[in-house]
This record gives C-alpha cells, structure tokens and sequence, in this order.
C-alpha cells in the first residue's frame, strides 16, 4: 500500500506506477502487502495516466491488441485467474463500466497527496473500481464514494482541477515514459524497471539482491 507522497525524483523505495483503470494494478497493489513484509521495503506509489502513455509509445491495451485472438484472451483470463488463486485475492470483481476514463481519479490522486490523504484515497479508489464495479468516471458517483470513505469530496474534486495539480501528473507521467515506461503496471528497483503483474516474482528478486548488496 503507499506509504508517502514524495515525487518520483524521491530516492530509495521501489516505485509502482498505477493508473486506476487497470485491473493489472488493481492486483498488483493487493499482492504488495506480502511482498512488503517479506522484504522489509515499502513501496512508493507513483500516479502515472495510462493513456497518456500509450499515446507517448504507440502502445495499446491487451483487450485491443488482442481482439479477435479468442485463444489469446481466454489465456489472459487464465493467467489472471492464477495470479488471483496464486496471492489470495479474495475482493477482486470486473468492472462492468470498463473500460473506465480515468483522468479526474489520477488527478485526484495527486491532490490527495498534496492533501495528505493519499493512501486512504488509493485503497478506495481502487475498490471502487475493482471490487464494487463503480463507473468512476462518473463526478456524481465519484463525489458520493468519496464522502462514503470520509474524504472531503469537494475539496479534492475542487484541487484536481488546480493547473498545478494537472502539471504534475502529466510531468509525472512524461518522466515514466522517459525512464521506460509503456504501461501499467510497472515497477522500479533502483533504474531496473518490470512490466506487467507477472513480474513480481523477479521484482523480490531485485529487491532482495539490492538490500544485500
């Protein structure tokens, strides 16, 4: 779970790159508890807008890239399947609005940072959109599960929209990109970045390796 809001220029923590509209994210931050606690490390949290780094490399969603190969989705639900089988996942339900825009959460994120409340929102957000299917990208529904998590709906929804606040997260998102970045979800040890939910195993190997050394 995050455990600060420093920039990504912020030395030290293994950073996770996350839009909230990636159900890939969504595991990935359910799987980084167990992993936290066996490695001692806390991870850094890092909003990034997917879309903006698609368009930034020309890459795509997996659903587009790979519509119409029947066998290959079926394998992605499998390979999903068994990371959820694999970590525990017990709360993890598609979202029947996906896919979902994302762009007023990922600015609220870096509100909720500069607010100070930026692991309650990240917990939330993702359950909203990942266990009880919510079309978040709706402002109605939106400011009503904000005040269900005792956020101050109005302001973070008034901060998302700050110039300043919207700079950020396009920076944010443009420095991902010229570290590597061509989704989500990714990791850095150090400068060793890892793509994709099924690269956790070898991020703990990262990280184990760098705590020795």
């Amino acid at each position: 779970m995050p455990r600060n809001g420093e920039p990504m220029t912020a030395p030290a923590a293994p950073e996770f790159l996350f839009d909230f509209g990636s159900p890939n994210c969504f595991l990935v931050h359910r799987a980084l508890p167990a992993l936290e606690a066996r490695t001692g490390v806390r991870f850094r949290y890092a909003p990034i807008l997917l879309g903006g780094v698609f368009k930034a490399t020309g890459n795509r969603s997996p659903m587009e890239k790979e519509a119409g190969c029947e066998a290959k989705l079926a394998y992605l639900a499998l390979e999903n399947r068994r990371f959820i089988d694999r970590h525990g996942i017990a709360d993890f339900r598609r979202n029947p609005h996906f896919p979902v825009n994302t762009l007023g959460l990922m600015r609220g994120a870096v509100a909720a940072r500069r607010m100070g409340v930026y692991e309650l929102y990240v917990e939330e957000m993702f359950r909203a959109m990942w266990t009880e299917g919510l079309n978040m990208a709706d402002p109605e529904v939106l400011a009503g599960r904000l005040a269900v998590a005792g956020l101050d709906a109005p302001a973070l929804i008034a901060a998302a929209q700050d110039p300043e606040v919207k700079a950020e997260l396009v920076a944010e998102t443009e420095a991902a990109v010229a570290r590597g970045t061509f989704g989500a979800p990714t990791i850095f040890v150090g400068e060793e970045i890892f793509f994709g939910k099924d690269s956790l195993g070898l991020v703990e190997e990262a990280i184990v390796a760098a705590t020795a050394a």
